[in-house]
């Protein structure tokens, strides 16, 4: 019996799935250069007036006063998009994602695959504070979702390939390949499979090695510090800790803010306007905090900034990037996130020793964003795709490590799933094998079978089977020692006054019905909730259909009592 039982739950399905992956990986990258493009656009209209496509900075703009009303004009673009368009383009994306593969099937719109690019495109491009991630995530999701729904795939297929597209988008846009597949494994996929992790994987390999044709190849913040030495583990923990407190500071802040924004005595659509407003003056006071700002990023790790310069600039884009997301807008946090996390290693890079400066603002960029998104693997190997430093990935480690810890004993939900939360929808992040795919029908089933024989008469069968115990259990139909089918109690009461056998009342037979002793318990649970019953025969292979047991609903619950004894109880050394 062992040579039935597999590894991995996979078919025919899963090359299928993946050929198409790869075309998502192709279309996904497409549109990664299309949104840089409609922000470099949108940058130039607003900011220098012109039309062109060339990568142009906000900070450069020479409007005054004026750029006070830029982002406001942006937000209130965006905010008519969202109530005449489609509201889905509101948030940063990501979380967005999450309700549509949890909640949702895995279904997205063509109008949000259009507007959701064009809505950053004009935010971004008016001065709003946030990075093109968040947005290329939603965007590449929604192509994959709609190939999905054109070829007219089952929502675990669909879901494969939302993910797909929103990693492929990541990858393309920060060239960080392996960081986008660990961002699908730790929020997106909720399962670690090889039905959905090599789809994935395939996309994001396209678009990286795609990326390298539309964009400059290679590490998007190259870096390279030197070794650190022993009494870098106690910096890397007091940084870590920072970090987390950072992450919970900033989290608590959105939310804050997202929460004045509904107290407003005025309709939603009006918010990105009023919270460009504030954008616009941020930009007046500090013109590096509108944007992306990779340039700051890139000046942060590389130690071109001043100490009070960038307390100056990241107290201006924290607080506008806070209000600016609490409005509703459509805009990333991973850009915001690693900036401000860089910032925060530049000012403690002084009292921190054992490490070069510039390793401070790296191991608090992936901190900062590991413990705010609760991503700490996809932080730690980020930090390495954007800048190919591999001397600082142990402290990075360590770093991102501590900061997780400390949101995930303090903080109820991450920056992701508070929002969600809000709407009623709660999501439980920890994974583990389910005890139901540790366990397979032949480990749980009951050999010792009552079956009914199919020529009984069915008032009999009712006397005999159906009496004062177990009156809804549902019993195996035989002939000859062969499964002819399923009868419990309420279908035989249809009967009981007729003349009929058991064989008469059956339903027709479909494999669905019985089982192999090779199946998991997972399968078989799943079976007896789509068939709504409590008990199935299980056969010796689906040939001859001997029976060689039964696997019922109390069954498969000894698998969880082994479990929850794990959990709790606490043995002795001996």
């Amino acid at each position: 019996m062992t040579h039935t039982k597999r590894d991995y739950s996979v078919d025919r399905r899963l090359l299928a799935v993946s050929g198409v992956a790869l075309l998502v990986g192709v279309v996904s990258t497409l549109a990664a250069a299309a949104l840089l493009a409609l922000i470099h656009f949108f940058t130039n209209v607003f900011f220098y007036q012109r039309f062109s496509l060339t990568a142009a900075s906000p900070a450069q703009n020479a409007l005054g006063m004026g750029v006070v009303l830029v982002p406001a004009i942006g937000g209130m673009l965006v905010g008519l998009m969202a109530r005449y368009g489609s509201e889905k383009i509101r948030g940063h994306g990501i979380p967005e994602a999450m309700e549509s593969i949890l909640f949702g099937k895995s279904r997205m719109s063509a109008r949000v695959a259009i507007l959701k690019p064009v809505s950053s495109g004009i935010v971004i491009g008016s001065g709003g504070p946030f990075g093109a991630e968040g947005p290329i995530i939603m965007t590449g999701g929604s192509l994959g979702s709609l190939l999905a729904q054109y070829l007219h795939l089952t929502a675990a297929e669909r879901k494969t390939l939302l993910v797909a597209g929103a990693c492929a988008g990541m990858t393309a846009i920060f060239a960080t390949p392996v960081a986008a597949l660990l961002l699908a494994v730790e929020l997106l996929l909720f399962e670690l499979r090889p039905r959905s992790l090599l789809p994935v994987a395939l996309a994001c390999a396209v678009a990286g090695f795609l990326r390298n044709l539309a964009f400059e190849p290679g590490p998007l913040f190259p870096l390279h510090t030197e070794p650190v030495t022993a009494v870098a583990f106690v910096s890397c923990v007091v940084a870590g800790v920072l970090c987390g407190a950072l992450a919970a500071l900033l989290t608590l802040s959105l939310y804050k803010a997202e929460d004045y924004f509904h107290t407003l005595p005025v309709h939603w659509m009006w918010w990105p306007a009023i919270g460009g407003l504030i954008v616009g003056i941020g930009g007046y006071l500090e013109p590096r905090a509108l944007g992306m700002g990779y340039d700051v990023i890139g000046d942060l790790l590389n130690g071109h900034l001043l100490v009070t310069a960038a307390i100056a600039l990241l107290t201006v884009k924290a607080m506008i990037w806070v209000i600016a997301l609490g409005s509703g807008t459509s805009g990333g946090v991973l850009a915001p996130l690693l900036m401000l996390g860089a910032g925060l290693g530049t000012l403690l890079a002084p009292y921190l020793p054992g490490g070069s400066p510039g390793l401070w603002a790296l191991v608090c960029m992936a901190g900062v964003l590991g413990s705010t998104l609760g991503t700490p693997l996809t932080a730690i190997i980020f930090a390495f795709g954007l800048t190919h430093d591999s001397e600082a990935l142990l402290p990075v480690m360590l770093t991102t490590a501590v900061a997780y810890g400390l949101t995930t004993l303090t903080m109820k939900r991450s920056i992701m799933t508070e929002k969600i939360a809000r709407r009623g929808l709660h999501i439980f992040r920890e994974y583990g094998v389910d005890p139901l795919e540790r366990q397979h029908v032949s480990d749980l089933m009951s050999p010792d079978v009552i079956a009914i024989d199919g020529a009984m008469p069915v008032a009999d069968a009712l006397s005999r089977y159906y009496g004062d115990h177990d009156p809804y259990r549902a019993y195996p139909v035989t002939s000859e020692g062969r499964v002819l089918g399923m009868l419990d109690y309420p279908t035989l009461r249809k009967y009981e006054c007729s003349a009929a056998r058991c064989i008469d009342v059956l339903s027709p037979l479909h494999p669905e019905h019985m089982l192999l002793p090779g199946a998991t318990a997972r399968l078989a649970a799943g079976r007896m909730a789509q068939l709504e019953i409590g008990c199935l025969p299980v056969v010796k292979d689906l040939a001859s259909l001997r029976l060689v047991g039964t696997v019922s609903l109390r069954d498969l619950l000894k698998p969880n009592r082994s479990l929850i004894e794990e959990e709790t109880f606490r043995e002795k050394l001996r």
